[in-house]
């Protein structure tokens, strides 16, 4: 892989048509070393006028040095302005963790380190973080060029204008848009892919031609060659390590999130057996209860029924008796103690009887 590599960078060395990749940080950064490409830039990210901008003077990247977190290093460009402002600008190739976090700590440190013990708060002036994006960071929007302050979350008031995020995101800008905003025509020149696409749009701004200079100068540069080669390695490596680790991370999170979603479905599954078992037990229950109920209804209905029709014919035959009895001239008491009644009981019969 390595040999394959090789030869398709020593190839592009002896191609007269190479050209550096202003995505490339290092190419980036390269161009910014050039004062009339670094102050077309920031003109047109402070939509000024790039004749007003009197001086834009590099400053040493201490971030970089003190603050190795990610394995590709950062290559960033700090400029000190005429009126002490401070812009850390960065082409990014590639999203990382925290990347946000990681941007609000750099224009965090660089904001706090303009002040040396026992200097007043007044001298505290504005610092603006730069990201040009070549991934697509805000997903869910069209919006490729943002800026991001201190503001209240009610009325959307700015609150200070010390600190402040510019980002640009170059996978956002369509392809075939046509305007004159300088800004736009920067992102269009730093996602250029082909040096015919540089020379094209040199012929629309003087600066961005500046650029286009200094962009075959360093691609015309042996040494720089080497560097700017090698920095496209490290930014393969990563890319590759990150899509493994994704596709590593990927496969474990679907092999845990398949073992969880048995389990929960099992134990979901014996919660809804159990609550239907009780359900449907419940209504065999009524069901069978109620063909029980029905069943000993009857059976006592025609108990009830029986006894009851026994005790009408004794009654009736009882009835008959004593209307017998009368019609012989005997007297209810007589009556009475040959049915072994009481008096009452016969003196009922006998009025039924009427």
């Amino acid at each position: 892989m390595k040999s394959e590599d090789n030869t398709r960078e020593a190839n592009e060395r002896n191609d007269d048509n190479f050209i550096m990749l202003p995505t490339v940080d290092f190419c980036f950064k390269g161009l910014m070393n050039n004062p009339k490409v670094r102050k077309g830039f920031i003109a047109a990210l402070l939509k000024k006028d790039p004749e007003t901008i009197r001086e834009t003077v590099l400053l040493p990247t201490v971030l970089s040095q003190e603050y190795q977190d990610d394995k590709l290093g950062i290559l960033d460009v700090r400029v000190l302005m005429e009126d002490k402002t401070q812009i850390d600008m960065e082409m990014q190739v590639a999203y990382f963790e925290c990347w946000d976090a990681r941007v609000l700590f750099y224009l965090s440190k660089i904001f706090a380190d303009q002040l040396k013990k026992g200097e007043p708060y007044e001298n505290l002036k504005k610092c603006i973080h730069v990201s040009i994006l070549d991934f697509v960071h805000f997903e869910e929007d069209t919006k490729y060029y943002r800026t991001i302050c201190f503001c209240d979350e009610k009325t959307g008031k700015k609150y200070t204008d010390l600190m402040e995020i510019q980002i640009l995101e170059l996978k956002k800008l369509p392809p075939d848009i046509k305007s004159g905003d300088d800004l736009i025509k920067w992102m269009k020149f730093f996602g250029g892919k082909s040096r015919k696409e540089f020379a094209a749009m040199a012929k629309t701004d003087a600066y961005i031609e500046e650029a286009y200079k200094e962009l075959e100068k360093l691609s015309a540069d042996e040494r720089a060659k080497l560097e700017y080669e090698a920095r496209e390695r490290a930014i393969r490596d990563y890319n590759s390590q990150m899509s493994s680790a994704l596709r590593r991370g990927e496969k474990k999170g679907m092999e845990r999130g398949l073992k969880r979603g048995m389990e929960k479905g099992l134990e979901r599954g014996l919660q809804q057996g159990i609550q239907q078992g009780i359900q449907q037990g419940i209504q065999q229950g009524i069901q069978q209860g109620i063909q029980k109920g029905i069943q000993q209804g009857i059976h006592q209905g025609i108990q009830k029924g029986i006894q009851q029709g026994i005790l009408k014919g004794e009654h009736n035959t009882l009835k008959r008796i004593v209307e017998n009895q009368k019609k012989k001239g005997k007297s209810l008491e007589e009556i009475a103690d040959m049915l072994d009644l009481e008096v009452s009981e016969v003196r009922n019969l006998a009025e039924e009887n009427k």
